[in-house]
């Protein structure tokens, strides 16, 4: 995805020079704008439901509790620890956790950036205004052009990774059980 900024005059303004082709590419960007939120939503809630069968295996409740107010940033921190120490615990290593966490960030980043944009100042190339910047320099629109082929990309890294932490964390557990059957005999 490309970046474009331009100077902030008086009034926060977003130039269209093409309403009709603006309003064209919008039609066209809608479904994949609704698709990144549910495949997202989908993942947060497996996030979610890993995090609580570490709890507990017996019911999501102490889980849910302890991760209800909690945004998808402190889970993936959550995770992170439990992974770590883990890890440690275990003197094993976790195959696939870095890019998991790298993953499930970038998955959150690029949803954000989907979910907050100012779709209305999408301009006919596709660009729309995502935030302010200001520094010591000024103040600074920033825009991001979304095409049909970004937006695929984004919905295709929060499906991986949905997919990759479940096998994520079904090789942990697999890791659990031959500790605990070595530890047995």
């Amino acid at each position: 995805m490309k970046t474009k900024l331009t100077d902030f005059m008086q009034h926060l303004y977003h130039e269209i020079d093409d309403e009709e082709k603006a309003e064209e590419y919008l039609e066209n960007a809608i479904p994949f704008i609704g698709l990144i939120i549910m495949y997202f939503n989908s993942l947060e809630s497996s996030l979610d439901s890993v995090l609580c069968e570490r709890f507990t295996d017996r019911t999501d409740s102490t889980g849910l509790i302890v991760l209800s107010k909690m945004s998808f940033s402190a889970k993936v921190d959550l995770l992170k620890r439990f992974c770590d120490d883990f890890q440690i615990a275990l003197d094993k290593n976790l195959i696939g956790y870095e890019q998991l966490v790298n993953d499930l960030k970038e998955s959150a980043k690029l949803r954000n950036l989907v979910a907050h944009a100012n779709w209305e100042s999408t301009n006919e190339e596709g660009y729309a205004f995502v935030k302010l910047r200001m520094s010591k320099n000024g103040m600074q629109q920033e825009y991001v052009q979304f095409t049909e082929e970004s937006l695929q990309k984004i919905i295709e890294l929060i499906i991986k990774t949905k997919y990759n932490l479940y096998e994520f964390w079904e090789h942990r557990n697999n890791i659990l059980h031959e500790t605990s059957s070595t530890e047995q005999t």
